[in-house]
């Protein structure tokens, strides 16, 4: 536990030396809305169609999505794709500490980034537009786990496929834009096409922003999006683990 420790410490600071990442990981969902609220005014009012709700409370979940995609397919998969390259993995093998120390040292770090950056969207949207926080707190948490969970799984699966960091980089952004599409950052869901609706149930990145927005609501998820993020968790998690190649 204490090389774990050691392990994981060393990678946060690694992962705070890098400031493109940690920018994007930690302060990019707050800077949205302020940017957001302060340059579509019509965003944090109260309105009429929406029976006096603020219209940046519906976006807020669109964000934590956002922030899950992130986190997952340009830090952590960034990160595990160079050390492959470079052979810290291979490295690693030959000392008394695992190379899945390092991959959970990565993952631990990763999330924190992740929760403390979606901690800090959250405080942003009630201190500067007063926004309420969701109404079912249970229910955001599971679709916020599950959606985390299988965001981490994709990249984990993207990471132990690709032969070296440029692939890897090609590939999670074939998958990082589609995903955030789909998660409703550009278009939300109401105003998606009825068939891009449909194929947003069954991503797994659509389906955790669908079933974080009825958590915000006060509803519980429908089972149909909690279903696909947590098979997404299970089966590339498990081919992860299966496939990862540590050179």
């Amino acid at each position: 536990m204490s090389a774990l420790s050691r392990m994981t410490g060393s990678e946060a600071r690694l992962f705070l030396r890098e400031p493109v990442g940690a920018f994007f990981a930690l302060a990019f969902p707050a800077i949205l809305i302020l940017v957001l609220g302060n340059a579509i005014p019509a965003f944090s009012e109260p309105s009429a169609d929406l029976d006096g709700e603020l219209p940046i409370n519906l976006y807020l979940p669109v964000v934590l999505a956002l922030a899950i995609g992130t986190v997952t397919m340009t830090s952590l998969l960034g990160v595990l794709a160079t050390y492959r390259e470079r052979g810290v993995l291979r490295r690693l093998a030959t000392t008394p500490v695992k190379p899945s120390a390092l991959i959970t040292a990565q993952l631990g770090v990763n999330v924190a980034a992740l929760l403390i950056g979606s901690a800090l969207m959250m405080l942003t949207a009630v201190l500067a537009f007063g926004s309420r926080g969701p109404e079912n707190w249970p229910a955001l948490l599971v679709a916020y786990l599950l959606g985390a969970a299988a965001m981490t799984g994709v990249a984990l699966l993207i990471a132990a496929l690709a032969p070296n960091s440029r692939a890897s980089a090609g590939i999670g952004t074939l998958v990082y834009f589609p995903m955030l599409f789909f998660a409703g950052v550009w278009t939300p869901g109401p105003m998606m096409p009825e068939g891009a609706r449909q194929v947003a149930d069954f991503t797994p990145l659509g389906a955790a922003s669908q079933a974080m927005q009825a958590a915000w609501s006060g509803d519980w998820p429908q089972p149909l999006h909690l279903a696909v993020t947590a098979a997404y968790a299970a089966v590339t998690c498990a081919l992860a683990v299966r496939l990862f190649r540590w050179q």
